[in-house]
């Protein structure tokens, strides 16, 4: 039953693709005029960063201010006004931001760390988080397919983030140099950005620039934009549908710019040998350093020495209930800058991405520990119509590694509007061993609401095994009303992608989701979903291994709350013998499953909020479940906390535990430039206890002091026992040439 209703749902979605292609583009109505920059008159001073336009270089400058809604009237005026002008000069663009207000006491502004205004949605399309705020998108290529992203809140808190292939990857973890500032006016707020020309790339014979802006009005739950308002293909992800920024004339040619970045770190740690019951000291001292150069307009590269990592949040901690290996996400900042340039394969919604061609923590992280990364370089950017990304690095002996390089090779054309050819080569060797893959890769939008994508690759290694293929394609149409994603992945046996990730290998999969969107206009609510989604996953010569189909509903408020509930039935052909969380046997053989479980959240604009998500399923003959409970809660604009508490349980015949996770969170701000952080987090099944605290003052931009502080106890016989300790005190300084 699961095997046909997964083929005869991807039939139907593949049908209306096909049919699709003919509609024309989405309409939106008429195209605004662009927006004028106005380039500063001789003896004129630059605008000061103070909040207010009272400055001389703002009276002359023009506005945009024709604003619609996405949110919750598709295409109509926005409640309240925003106006947006911008200068330049010689050196910087400044970009002003005058966000009316009518009822400015209803301002939300409870943000002031870095980093925390806009956030990644489960989809990967950004969102805002629980603050009034702005943000703006420059292409300065005017490439139709990637941008830089600034946004701000009223506190004049700072946000930058990177969008690649129409939103393909929001990185939010993209820094750039650039200043804001942000205050409170008596009819709303205001904000004045000022961004180096250093700082941004462009073409430097090219006076337009693709320009969005993007506000929130968080009482009212209200998304308004300039361009990209409508829900059908639209959002603010979508570079190809923003505006233009006209009258750039006289720009600095991009010159051949050096930044340096030194960095020198003191500390030690300490850690228990578990034979001996001693602990043994380690020096952490040393010196390293970036180097960023621009080689052409639009190719940059970022040079790194005894690449040091000690300012990164701790990964999360997790129990896996699966027989697959769990995935971390990437947090260091040199493989996450410009990282959407070397995506290639597949991710899902819900759980591990099936197949990754590159994966950056094959690099310098082992299931052991850190692996010293002795350093490396990585050229990014774009040449003509081509988007280009080259990374090579080496990693030196530690545990049962040996010394490797690491080498990436990521190149992709530019077709026609917003579409992509692309190619990509990765190598992992050592002395004794070599591990190659390549593959090539597409996006295509045939029209506003409709994307196809798809890839092939090959694996080779030294040796038996290692060598095998894997290809996807895919179809995702969405429109205001409706959503359909269908796709095709078949994975090989022996492919080994060792500088990438690969769930699992021998499989051809089937999976579609469908989204059916109703917007009543009672009872506060927004937007009720009903979704479907269907997997059918065998072997390649045939045999089931999965089948799943799931149903969901799911409901959103005018305030921003929402629940969902879900139900799916399916079933799971073990062919091989596993340990579930590396302490409950699970047998070969066939066994059926259901799972039924919510997710529900509060209005993020509260000082306090709840989220909560739980599920119950029945599998391997038995059950398992897991439940948890977010709160967090927000003192000010200073002080934040969040405490996540999460149970998980296991019930099948040869065997039973229960394991709680407990996270702690506690962020101060002190200033948009002075932070505290502190990670807490409990495992009872490892009866461990992990601490991490980092202070980072950022004493001018780009450059930075970091305190670390890492702890962690517990065993079997007591949680108070010390296992490890470690201290780091780092001092990076940015010098631009």
């Amino acid at each position: 039953m699961g095997m046909r209703i997964a083929h005869v749902t991807l039939r139907a979605a593949l049908a209306v693709g096909a049919l699709l292609f003919a509609v024309p583009l989405g309409a939106q109505g008429t195209d605004p005029a662009p927006l004028q920059a106005t380039r500063l008159a001789p003896g004129v001073r630059a605008p000061s960063l103070d909040g207010r336009l009272n400055d001389a270089a703002w009276q002359s400058a023009r506005a945009i201010d024709d604003l619609r809604q996405r949110e919750p009237q598709e295409g109509t005026a926005a409640t309240e006004r925003t106006e947006v002008r911008i200068v330049y000069d010689e050196h910087t663009l400044y970009i002003a931001v005058h966000a009316f207000d009518r009822e400015p006491a209803g301002i939300v502004a409870r943000i002031l760390e870095r980093d925390r205004v806009m956030e990644t949605n489960f989809d990967g399309s950004p969102q805002f988080g629980g603050d009034d705020a702005v943000a703006i998108l420059i292409d300065g290529f005017h490439d139709h397919r990637n941008a830089v992203v600034l946004a701000t809140n009223p506190n004049g808190a700072e946000f930058d983030a990177m969008l690649t292939d129409e939103g393909r990857e929001f990185n939010i973890d993209w820094r750039g140099i650039w200043s804001v500032a942000a205050a409170r006016t008596a009819d709303g707020w205001v904000a004045e950005f000022a961004v180096p020309f250093r700082s941004l790339r462009y073409r430097p014979t090219g006076d337009e620039w693709g320009l969005n802006v993007y506000r929130m009005i968080r009482r009212k739950n209200e998304e308004v934009l300039w361009r990209g308002w409508t829900r059908s293909g639209g959002g603010f992800s979508r570079v190809s549908l923003a505006g233009h920024l006209r009258g750039l004339e006289g720009l600095p040619a991009p010159r051949r710019s050096i930044e340096v970045r030194p960095y020198v770190l003191a500390g030690a740690d300490r850690e228990r040998d578990e034979d001996t019951d001693r602990f043994t000291k380690t020096p952490r001292d040393g010196l390293g350093g970036e180097l960023k150069a621009q080689l052409t307009p639009g190719l940059v590269l970022d040079a790194t020495v005894n690449t040091d990592f000690a300012q990164v949040e701790a990964d999360n901690q997790q129990v896996n209930l699966t027989r697959f290996s769990l995935f971390f996400p990437e947090k260091r900042e040199f493989f996450l800058e410009n990282a959407g340039i070397f995506e290639f394969g597949a991710r899902e919604l819900f759980g591990p991405p099936p197949f990754l061609l590159f994966f950056s923590r094959q690099i310098g992280i082992s299931e052991d520990g850190p692996v010293p990364v002795l350093g490396g370089a990585r050229i990014t950017g774009r040449a003509g119509r081509q988007t280009v990304g080259l990374l090579s690095m080496a990693a030196d002996t530690a545990f049962d590694q040996p010394k490797s390089a690491f080498n990436v090779l990521r190149l992709k054309r530019d077709i026609g509007g917003n579409a992509y050819l692309g190619a990509m080569v990765t190598d992992r060797r050592s002395a004794d061993a070599f591990n190659t893959a390549g593959g090539v890769d597409f996006s295509a939008w045939p029209t506003q609401t409709l994307n196809v994508q798809g890839f092939a690759a090959r694996t080779t290694t030294k040796g038996p095994g290692g060598d095998g293929g894997a290809a996807r394609l895919a179809v995702n149409v969405q429109t205001g009303r409706y959503g359909i994603n269908a796709a095709h992945l078949r994975i090989g046996e022996e492919a080994d992608a060792q500088l990438g990730f690969i769930t699992r290998t021998d499989i051809q999969q089937s999976s579609a989701m469908s989204r059916w969107t109703f917007r009543p206009t009672v009872l506060g609510l927004r937007t009720i979903n009903l979704l479907n989604f269907s997997d059918y996953i065998a072997r390649l010569d045939g045999g089931l291994q999965d089948w799943r189909v799931a149903n969901a509903f799911d409901v959103n408020f005018n305030s921003g709350a929402s629940v969902t509930v879900f139900q799916r039935i399916g079933e799971t052909r073990l062919d091989e013998s596993f340990d579930l969380a590396d302490s409950v046997y699970v047998p070969v053989g066939a066994y059926d499953g259901g799972v039924t479980g919510f997710f529900a959240s509060t209005n993020p604009a509260r000082p306090l909020t709840l989220r909560a998500n739980g599920e119950s399923e029945s599998t391997f003959g038995g059950r398992m479940g897991r439940m948890t409970l977010t709160v967090a809660g927000r003192a000010g604009k200073h002080l934040g906390v969040s405490v996540d508490a999460g149970r998980n349980w296991v019930r099948l015949p040869n065997g039973s535990f229960t394991a709680d996770l407990i996270a702690t969170r506690v962020g101060a701000a002190f200033t948009t430039r002075l932070f505290l952080n502190a990670l807490v987090q409990y495992n009872s099944l490892d009866r461990r206890v992990a601490s991490n605290i980092r202070f980072q003052y950022i004493f001018r931009p780009g450059s930075d002091l970091y305190l670390v502080y890492n702890e962690e106890r517990g065993s079997l016989a007591s949680m108070s026992t010390l296992q490890s300790r470690g201290t780091r005190l780092k001092i990076a300084y940015l010098r631009r040439i």
